[in-house]
């Protein structure tokens, strides 16, 4: 088999037992599992939930709390706890764990995006198990994740993985709740995430954790739109993920071969930036962009609007709407004063002024 890179993403249901506390059953068949695959030669990062439900009784709670400064304080301490049994349970098969807690912002930041990056690659160049988890205790509700089923599928853009593998408690996506119809229809195999499908989800994950299965479809859409392989499923033993990568997994693969992979930058933009500004373009700008695959050029726009500087990612505006957007070369001053001219004019009236506004390399469609 090709050797592959590969995100597993392990929920809370499937690390603890009901009382909160690390299930070292459980736990154990996972080590064996990834252990196995990592022989096989593949590189493997864990996203790993199961903070905030290891610590959660140690505070003295007598569930899962729902304040935010319960979570960051059951998190702070179950996390610590989490990190320990990995590092004793992997020791035994001589893998060196690397903890990574990661907050919104560490993506939204161009410069934190980036090395974030290069230190997993680094860990993973040297043979270390990253292990990827939100990190709880300082983040604040409006910077999450959500929870670490689209915190997995953001990192398996972020490495460009081959497949991202979401172990949880039920053996895949259903056409209804499994738990509630006996006449469920599983899907072996999905091409994509439809508006359908998203529409119908249902909510039945454990209340253990915080993601249930419309979680897992905004996650698996994100990863296939970043080109990346999605499973769905659980399984036991210690060729599981094996079993999993072979096609023989319990559970939904989504996703085709025709997926393309996208560059970190392009991600970062379509994913993480936040929009300085607004570009109103012409037909031609706009047919160049969309169709051709052209960079933006000064005599294609129309009109600006906004506070943006030379590096800002702004919107760009045809006749029907938002067309995507893109890393700006002009501040908006700037581009006010060449909008509308040609390449020649622009180059005559102001010398040292670049020829493209958005270069195709910056730039995505919506």
């Amino acid at each position: 088999m090709k050797k592959k890179r590969i995100v597993v993403k392990i929920g809370s249901s499937s690390l603890t037992n009901r009382r909160g506390e690390i299930d070292q059953e459980k736990f154990s068949d996972h080590i064996k599992a990834v252990a196995a695959l990592r022989k096989e030669g593949h590189e493997v990062l864990l996203v790993s939930s199961g903070a905030v439900a290891a610590g959660f009784r140690q505070l003295g709670y007598p569930s899962r709390p729902v304040t935010l400064k319960g979570k960051q304080a059951a998190a702070a301490v179950g996390q610590s706890l989490l990190i320990q049994s990995y590092m004793e349970q992997l020791g035994q098969f001589e893998i060196v764990p690397a903890q990574i807690l990661l907050t919104r912002n560490d993506f939204s930041k161009k410069k934190r995006y980036k090395n974030a990056y290069a230190t997993i690659m680094e860990l993973l160049e040297r043979g270390i198990l990253p292990i990827i988890n939100e990190n709880d205790t300082v983040s604040v509700e409006e910077l999450t994740f959500g929870d670490n089923d689209m915190l997995s599928a953001l990192v398996g853009g972020l490495v460009q993985a081959d497949q991202l593998i979401i172990l949880t408690d039920i053996n895949g996506l259903y056409d209804s709740n499994p738990r509630e119809n006996p006449f469920a229809q599983k899907f072996d195999h999905l091409v994509e995430i439809t508006e359908e499908m998203m529409a119908g989800a249902e909510e039945a994950g454990s209340n253990v954790g915080t993601g249930g299965m419309k979680s897992k479809l905004i996650a698996a859409r994100t990863a296939l739109s970043l080109g990346t392989k999605v499973f769905i499923g659980q399984g036991q033993g210690d060729r599981k993920l094996i079993a999993i990568l072979e096609g023989d997994g319990d559970g939904t693969y989504i996703g085709s071969d025709a997926l393309l992979s996208i560059n970190n930058s392009k991600q970062w933009i379509a994913h993480h930036s936040s929009v300085s500004g607004k570009i109103f373009v012409d037909q031609g700008a706009e047919t160049a962009l969309v169709s051709n695959g052209r960079s933006l050029l000064p005599a294609g726009i129309s009109d600006v609007s906004g506070a943006f500087v030379k590096g800002d990612v702004v919107e760009v505006f045809g006749s029907n709407g938002l067309l995507g957007k893109g890393e700006v070369l002009y501040s908006i001053d700037e581009l006010k004063r060449v909008m509308g001219k040609r390449s020649d004019e622009v180059s005559e009236e102001f010398a040292l002024a670049p020829i493209v506004v958005i270069h195709r390399d910056t730039w995505v469609k919506a």
